[in-house]
C-alpha cells in the first residue's frame, strides 16, 4: 500500500461538503475514538481504530466489526488524535487530513489540533486540518496557493512575529508584510479567486471559511 496520504477523524465538529468528499479522496483512513462516526457520514473504512474508546458508544463499535483496534488506557500521555496521526505516520504518511479537527466541545482539543498541525509541518509533513465549514493549514517560510470561491473568507493567524508576508489575488492584499505576534491585521480577508501566499520567516496557521460569503 503504496498511498502516503492519510485522513486522521477526529472527535471534533464535521459538516460532509464536496470539498471534504474531494480533499481525502483516495486516501488512507485511521479513526481516533469518537472519530469513527465521521466515517459512517462520509462512507469510508478506517483500516484502524485507536483511543480509550470512552467516547465511542457499543453501537458505533458494532457498526465496524471488521475494523482493527488498538486500545490504549484513558491515563496515556497522549490524546487519540496524536496516537492515530502517529500511527499514520509508522504507515507511512507524508500528507495528513485531519477531519473533525476544528471546533466540537472541546476548546484545548481544537487547539492542540494546531499546534500538532505546525509540528508535523515543521517536520516536513503536509496537513490540512478539516471541518467542512472551515479548513486550516500551517503556513511557514515559502509559498502557498490556496484555491477559494470568490468572496469566500480566510484569516492568517501569526504563531510568531512574520516577515515577508504577501497575499495576493485578496481584497486586502499584501507585499512584504510584516506582522507583529498577536497582531490581528491579517483576520477576516476576502478571496478573489485562489490566493497566493509568500512567507519570508515566521510560521502562521492560514484559516479558511470556503463556504461563508459574509465580508463579500
Amino acid at each position: 500500500m503504496a498511498n502516503s496520504t492519510f485522513t486522521i477523524l477526529l472527535g471534533g465538529n464535521l459538516a460532509v461538503t464536496d470539498r471534504v468528499r474531494h480533499a481525502i479522496a483516495g486516501s488512507r483512513v485511521i479513526a481516533a475514538d469518537s472519530g469513527m462516526r465521521h466515517a459512517v457520514e462520509l462512507g469510508v473504512i478506517p483500516e484502524l481504530w485507536v483511543g480509550d474508546f470512552d467516547s465511542s458508544d457499543e453501537e458505533l463499535i458494532a457498526h465496524f466489526p471488521q475494523v482493527e483496534r488498538k486500545t490504549y488506557p484513558p491515563a496515556k500521555n497522549e490524546t487519540d488524535g496524536e496516537i492515530a496521526t502517529a500511527e499514520a505516520i509508522e504507515r507511512g504518511a507524508r500528507r495528513l487530513i485531519l477531519i473533525g479537527a476544528l471546533g466540537g466541545e472541546r476548546s484545548d482539543h481544537a487547539l492542540q489540533h494546531f499546534l500538532l498541525a505546525m509540528g508535523l509541518a515543521e517536520r516536513g509533513f503536509d496537513v490540512l486540518l478539516a471541518s467542512g465549514e472551515e479548513e486550516a493549514m500551517p503556513f511557514l517560510p515559502g509559498t502557498k496557493t490556496i484555491d477559494l470561491p470568490k468572496g469566500a473568507l480566510f484569516s492568517v493567524l501569526g504563531f510568531s512575529d512574520l516577515s515577508g508576508l504577501d497575499i495576493l489575488g485578496a481584497r486586502y492584499p499584501l507585499k512584504d508584510f510584516s506582522l507583529p505576534f498577536g497582531s490581528s491585521r491579517t483576520v477576516s480577508n476576502v478571496a478573489e479567486g485562489p490566493v497566493e501566499f509568500h512567507l519570508k520567516s515566521g510560521k502562521a496557521m492560514i484559516l479558511a471559511r470556503p463556504h461563508d460569503f459574509s465580508g463579500a
